[in-house]
Protein backbone atom coordinates (compact mmCIF):
# COMPACT_ATOMS: atom_id res chain seq x y z
CA UNK A 1 0.00 0.00 0.00
CA UNK A 2 1.63 3.07 -0.85
CA UNK A 3 1.15 6.40 -0.35
CA UNK A 4 3.06 10.49 -1.93
CA UNK A 5 5.58 10.15 1.16
CA UNK A 6 5.35 6.61 2.51
CA UNK A 7 4.74 2.71 1.39
CA UNK A 8 3.63 -0.33 4.03
CA UNK A 9 4.78 -3.48 3.11
CA UNK A 10 5.87 -6.85 4.83
CA UNK A 11 8.44 -6.83 7.37
CA UNK A 12 11.73 -9.26 6.29
CA UNK A 13 14.55 -10.40 7.80
CA UNK A 14 16.84 -7.98 6.56
CA UNK A 15 14.78 -4.86 8.48
CA UNK A 16 16.54 -5.64 11.77
CA UNK A 17 19.08 -2.61 11.39
CA UNK A 18 16.05 -0.06 10.69
CA UNK A 19 13.38 -1.34 13.45
CA UNK A 20 16.34 -1.23 15.68
CA UNK A 21 16.29 2.56 15.06
CA UNK A 22 13.15 2.52 16.13
CA UNK A 23 12.60 0.44 18.74
CA UNK A 24 15.92 1.11 20.06
CA UNK A 25 15.63 5.01 20.52
CA UNK A 26 15.01 6.66 23.71
CA UNK A 27 13.08 9.92 22.31
CA UNK A 28 11.03 7.11 20.12
CA UNK A 29 9.96 5.18 23.11
CA UNK A 30 9.45 7.65 25.06
CA UNK A 31 5.52 7.43 24.99
CA UNK A 32 5.40 4.04 23.89
CA UNK A 33 4.39 1.32 26.67
CA UNK A 34 7.92 0.17 26.82
CA UNK A 35 11.71 0.47 27.10
CA UNK A 36 14.26 1.11 24.49
CA UNK A 37 14.58 -2.37 23.17
CA UNK A 38 18.31 -4.04 22.77
CA UNK A 39 18.77 -5.02 18.89
CA UNK A 40 18.09 -8.61 20.32
CA UNK A 41 14.91 -8.45 21.59
CA UNK A 42 14.04 -6.13 18.40
CA UNK A 43 15.40 -9.40 16.29
CA UNK A 44 12.47 -11.80 18.02
CA UNK A 45 10.00 -9.04 17.59
CA UNK A 46 10.72 -9.34 13.93
CA UNK A 47 10.70 -12.55 14.32
CA UNK A 48 7.66 -12.42 15.98
CA UNK A 49 5.97 -9.95 13.27
CA UNK A 50 6.96 -11.86 10.26
CA UNK A 51 5.10 -15.05 11.88
CA UNK A 52 1.89 -12.66 12.72
CA UNK A 53 1.61 -12.07 9.18
CA UNK A 54 1.11 -15.24 8.12
CA UNK A 55 -1.20 -16.43 10.02
CA UNK A 56 -5.06 -17.47 8.85
CA UNK A 57 -6.98 -15.94 9.62
CA UNK A 58 -4.67 -12.62 9.95
CA UNK A 59 -5.61 -10.49 13.13
CA UNK A 60 -2.55 -8.85 13.17
CA UNK A 61 -0.99 -6.30 10.51
CA UNK A 62 2.67 -5.36 12.06
CA UNK A 63 3.99 -3.59 8.72
CA UNK A 64 7.04 -1.86 7.94
CA UNK A 65 6.74 2.21 6.90
CA UNK A 66 9.37 2.80 4.03
CA UNK A 67 10.15 6.01 2.35
CA UNK A 68 7.78 5.82 -0.83
CA UNK A 69 11.10 7.29 -2.95
CA UNK A 70 14.15 5.00 -1.33
CA UNK A 71 12.59 2.07 -0.16
CA UNK A 72 14.30 2.89 3.60
CA UNK A 73 12.33 1.45 6.09
CA UNK A 74 11.79 4.70 8.23
CA UNK A 75 8.79 3.68 10.53
CA UNK A 76 6.52 0.51 12.07
CA UNK A 77 2.81 0.22 11.67
CA UNK A 78 0.44 -1.99 13.48
CA UNK A 79 -3.32 -2.49 13.45
CA UNK A 80 -4.23 -5.36 15.34
CA UNK A 81 -7.95 -6.53 15.01
CA UNK A 82 -9.78 -6.80 17.92
CA UNK A 83 -10.64 -10.93 18.29
CA UNK A 84 -11.21 -10.46 21.99
CA UNK A 85 -14.80 -9.25 20.98
CA UNK A 86 -15.94 -11.33 18.09
CA UNK A 87 -17.85 -9.91 15.35
CA UNK A 88 -17.30 -6.06 16.80
CA UNK A 89 -15.29 -5.14 13.91
CA UNK A 90 -12.53 -3.10 15.04
CA UNK A 91 -8.91 -2.82 15.25
CA UNK A 92 -6.30 -0.96 17.46
CA UNK A 93 -3.51 0.61 15.36
CA UNK A 94 -0.18 2.12 16.13
CA UNK A 95 2.65 3.76 14.48
CA UNK A 96 6.06 4.65 15.08
CA UNK A 97 9.14 6.32 13.10
CA UNK A 98 12.66 7.98 13.70
CA UNK A 99 13.02 10.94 14.88
CA UNK A 100 15.22 12.62 12.01
CA UNK A 101 11.33 11.93 10.04
CA UNK A 102 9.33 13.66 12.26
CA UNK A 103 7.42 16.68 11.72
CA UNK A 104 7.66 16.21 7.94
CA UNK A 105 3.53 14.61 7.44
CA UNK A 106 4.65 10.82 7.31
CA UNK A 107 3.03 9.83 10.49
CA UNK A 108 -0.75 11.63 8.67
CA UNK A 109 0.22 9.96 5.61
CA UNK A 110 0.95 6.60 7.47
CA UNK A 111 -2.43 6.69 9.48
CA UNK A 112 -4.74 7.41 6.52
CA UNK A 113 -2.66 4.23 4.88
CA UNK A 114 -3.59 2.20 8.06
CA UNK A 115 -7.44 3.62 7.71
CA UNK A 116 -7.53 2.34 4.00
CA UNK A 117 -6.25 -0.46 5.13
CA UNK A 118 -9.08 -1.04 8.34
CA UNK A 119 -11.97 0.58 5.89
CA UNK A 120 -11.41 -0.80 2.75
CA UNK A 121 -9.46 -3.73 2.65
CA UNK A 122 -10.17 -5.21 6.10
CA UNK A 123 -14.42 -4.12 6.11
CA UNK A 124 -13.73 -2.90 9.37
CA UNK A 125 -16.18 -0.44 11.00
CA UNK A 126 -14.02 1.74 14.50
CA UNK A 127 -10.33 2.01 14.30
CA UNK A 128 -8.99 3.37 17.72
CA UNK A 129 -5.44 3.95 19.46
CA UNK A 130 -4.39 4.84 22.74
CA UNK A 131 -2.11 7.72 23.38
CA UNK A 132 0.28 8.60 26.49
CA UNK A 133 -1.71 11.68 27.88
CA UNK A 134 2.28 13.66 27.77
CA UNK A 135 2.16 12.80 23.82
CA UNK A 136 0.72 16.12 22.78
CA UNK A 137 2.24 15.42 18.97
CA UNK A 138 -0.20 12.24 19.25
CA UNK A 139 -2.68 14.01 20.27
CA UNK A 140 -2.50 17.08 17.17
CA UNK A 141 -1.83 14.44 14.48
CA UNK A 142 -5.11 12.18 15.95
CA UNK A 143 -7.20 15.06 15.59
CA UNK A 144 -5.91 16.12 12.65
CA UNK A 145 -6.94 13.07 11.09
CA UNK A 146 -10.18 13.24 12.17
CA UNK A 147 -10.50 10.92 14.79
CA UNK A 148 -12.37 12.05 17.93
CA UNK A 149 -10.70 11.67 21.87
CA UNK A 150 -13.21 8.93 23.80
CA UNK A 151 -11.34 9.66 27.09
CA UNK A 152 -9.41 8.36 29.30
CA UNK A 153 -8.78 4.97 31.12
CA UNK A 154 -6.82 5.10 34.66
CA UNK A 155 -3.98 3.10 35.31
CA UNK A 156 -3.60 1.79 31.72
CA UNK A 157 -0.42 0.37 31.81
CA UNK A 158 2.78 -0.18 34.32
CA UNK A 159 5.58 1.33 32.11
CA UNK A 160 8.82 1.96 33.54
CA UNK A 161 7.78 1.20 37.06
CA UNK A 162 5.01 3.10 37.02
CA UNK A 163 1.01 3.14 36.03
CA UNK A 164 0.30 5.42 33.38
CA UNK A 165 -3.05 6.41 32.52
CA UNK A 166 -3.87 6.17 28.27
CA UNK A 167 -5.87 8.09 26.25
CA UNK A 168 -8.11 6.41 23.55
CA UNK A 169 -9.27 7.83 20.10
CA UNK A 170 -11.19 6.72 17.50
CA UNK A 171 -12.56 6.71 13.84
CA UNK A 172 -15.46 4.81 12.29
CA UNK A 173 -16.05 3.92 9.20
CA UNK A 174 -18.57 6.74 8.24
CA UNK A 175 -16.48 9.74 9.80
CA UNK A 176 -13.25 8.13 7.30
CA UNK A 177 -15.53 8.34 4.39
CA UNK A 178 -16.99 11.95 5.01
CA UNK A 179 -14.12 13.17 5.73
CA UNK A 180 -11.48 11.59 3.43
Amino acid sequence: MTGAGVALREFTADDLDAVSKVYGDPHVVEHLSFEPRSRERVAATLSHLIDAAGHEPRVEYSLAVADAASGEVIGVARLAVDVQHPGQSSAQLGFASRPDRWGGGLAAETGRLLFRLGFEDLGLHRLWGARSPDNVAAARLMAKLGMVEEGRIRGHLRVRGAWRDSVVHSILEDDWRGAF
